[in-house]
Parts: C-alpha cells; structure tokens; sequence
C-alpha cells in the first residue's frame, strides 16, 4: 500500500514538553512545574461576558478577520499600550491562539528555501511552522552570559542572502529575558540594512517586572516590516478561550486572512466578546496577576540562590531557566531522575533547542505553596547529588 504519510511531517518530533507530563499523569504526588500556563482563573467580568453572549444567542460566525468591535479593541489597547497604530479593518487579524498566528505568518510569506532566524532558546512551535511552510530554520544560539537576549553580532552572523524573517520571541518562554530598546535599536538597525522582516511574538508583553515592554513594531523604519503576535492567554488567563491575534501591513494580513478562511473561518466567538470585555475593563486583573508572578520569581530566585543554584534573573514571562551543569547530567536524565525520585516535573532545557542543554524550564505559574514544596523536594534532590561528588 502507498505510503500514507507526507514525509515532512514524519521527520518533525513531537514537542518535548509532553513527554514529562504523559509520565507524570501516572504517577501519585507529582508536584508539576512545568506547563507555561496561568493558575488563575479567568477573571469573572470577563466569564461573566462570555456567558452573556452565549445566553443572547451570539452563536454564529464572525468575520473572517474577527468581530470588528473586538478588533477596535485591540488597536486601542496597542495604541495606548505600545504606541502601535494598526488599522482595525484591514491591519488586525484574530486568530485561534498567537499559535495560529505565527503559522499563518510563515504560511503566507514563505517561499521554498527562504530562511528563517530562530533565536534559541525558544517555544517549540516556531521551528516545525517554518518547516511546514517550506522555509529553511536557521538557529541563533542565545548565551547565558549575555542573560539570553539576542545581540546585534549574533544575528549579523546568520544572515545570509536567503535569509527573509527573523523570529523575535521575547519576553522569552523558555528563559524569561527581555529584550529593552537599546537592544532593539540595535537589531532594528540589522533587519533594515539587511531588508529583513520580523515575526515578533509578543505574547508575554505584560508580564514583564522593572521595565515596561517596548516593542520592536514602534521604532522608526520598523512597523512595515514587523508582524506582531500577541493574544489574551497569558495576560488575562484565557488559554483555554484559544484566542490570540496578529497584526501587520495590510498586504500581508491580507493574506493571511485567506490561509485562516480556509483552514479556520474564525476565531471562537464566545471567545471574541470575553476578550472585548478584557481589553475593556482588566488592565486592573492583569496588574494583580502581574504583581502575583513578580513575588514567586523573587521567592525562586531568593531560593536558587539560597541553594547555591546558578540561574541568571530573567525580567519577563513567568519561567526561570536555572543552570544544572554543575552534576554531570543531561537536561532530560536530571529531569527524569526528578520526576522518579522526589515526583518533581519539570522541563528539560533541550525541549527548547539544543543549546538548552544544561538547564531545565521551571514554570512560576503556580502557587507559592506549591513552589515552596517543590522547591524542597527539589532541594533533597540536589544535596543528593552533591553528597555523591
């Protein structure tokens, strides 16, 4: 029989996040440090918001793009947030997810051989898209040393005469840093000389703690050259709502708008008038939630450094990205030794490219309860380590 299977599917793996969690799900007294996902609740008035409009009957579908009301919306709160201008009729895509979003993207504006940078450490998902739309992924390996951020010498290193988009992730899952203006301007400098464009996802843009987010879209020369993904998962707790969007020039949203009619129609619409009553109404929701996350990072790193663990201080989303070089083991067996042992999962640094090796993902999207015992489990298991040196 034929063979069934298209043979560039095949040769993606599955994420390596999932691993740990289909083993820990049959396990007793599993303490789960892993999934980059609020613990709050999603903020009553905007449930309430949801419920509302599924008791009026607000069933059917919405335009492709989304409903206008939530896309105004949207250009408010980038306006006045960000200093972003994006028309809301022609330049505002919603999208299931930032997910859907930074598929689309690459979808639309890929051509067979065109090369895409990927800063690494990064989410998992920018990779198998750039290879599913026929693009050539070209890791960028961020350093420690320079506390994760992308700098100008690396991305001059990559770029090459077939280079066409630079993913900037950041505030960054897995590691956590950011990337401020003077980094920013720096890059922006590269991308125009070198006529690049950016895929910036920005879906952790109100979590960041000291600074506010600047980004790259608001710089001169950059908006035309910039799609920007964010969504409402992370800042307003709505991951199960599947609801992102994504914004850029009217040419290319364009198109991408075709690829999302076809394979989508449109985002859930329950999920478009919650998220109208978000952007309205919770900047006070995501300040408490914000300010929730700032307490646990300084109670890890007060910890990490209590126990003697290396981890840099990351400035942004809700993960820390400590160093367990000093045992000798690989990322994925300090991982599962945890996991065994002390019923501690966590997400080994390799999930997340190659050069995570050597660091493990902790995810603060917990309660500080859960942390605080996690954290001695995780303790028990290092002393044990260091007493058999």
């Amino acid at each position: 029989m034929r063979n069934p299977l298209s043979d560039k599917v095949v040769t993606i793996k599955p994420s390596g996040i999932r691993k740990f969690f289909d083993i820990a799900s049959e396990m007793k007294d599993v303490i789960s440090l892993g999934v980059g996902e609020p613990d709050f609740d999603t903020p009553w008035h905007v449930r309430d918001e949801g419920i509302y409009s599924l008791e009026k009957g607000r069933t059917f579908y919405t335009s492709n793009s989304g409903l206008k009301e939530l896309r105004e919306e949207i250009s408010h709160y980038l306006r006045r947030r960000y200093q972003l201008q994006y028309d809301p009729l022609h330049e505002i895509l919603v999208t299931v997810g930032g997910s859907e979003g930074i598929d689309i993207a690459l979808r639309a504006m890929l051509n067979p051989g065109d090369e895409v940078l990927i800063p690494e450490p990064c989410y998992v998902s920018y990779l198998p898209c750039v290879v599913l739309a026929d693009g050539v992924p070209v890791t960028i390996e961020l350093k420690e040393e320079n506390e994760f951020r992308l700098t100008k010498e690396e991305l001059l290193e990559k770029i090459t005469d077939k280079t066409k988009i630079l993913v900037l992730p950041f505030p960054n899952n897995p590691t956590g840093a950011v990337l401020r203006r003077e980094d920013l301007e720096a890059i922006a400098e590269v991308v125009i000389e070198h006529d690049l464009f950016v895929l910036s996802d920005e879906i952790y843009s109100e979590l960041t703690y000291g600074e506010d987010h600047v980004s790259i879209a608001s710089l001169p020369g950059m908006w035309e050259r910039t799609l920007t993904i964010n969504g409402f998962s992370k800042s307003y707790a709505m991951t199960g709502w599947r609801l992102g969007y994504i914004c850029g020039p009217k040419e290319i949203v364009e198109q991408m708008t075709k690829i999302h009619q076809f394979a989508i129609m449109c985002a859930p619409t329950t999920a478009q008038y919650a998220a109208v009553e978000a952007l309205r109404n919770g900047d006070d929701d995501v300040a408490m939630m914000r300010e929730a996350y700032n307490q646990r990072r300084r109670f890890l790193m007060h910890e990490f450094a209590r126990m003697g663990l290396k981890c840099f201080e990351p400035f942004g989303a809700f993960y820390v990205f400590p160093s367990i070089k000093e045992f000798g083991l690989s990322s994925d067996e300090f991982a599962m030794r945890l996991l065994e042992e002390e019923h501690v999962a966590v997400v080994p640094g390799t999930a997340f490219g190659e050069c995570g090796e050597g660091f493990l993902r902790i995810s603060y999207a917990y309660s500080i309860d859960a942390l605080k015992a996690a954290l001695a489990r995780m303790e028990r298991f290092i002393n044990r380590l260091r007493a058999r040196d």
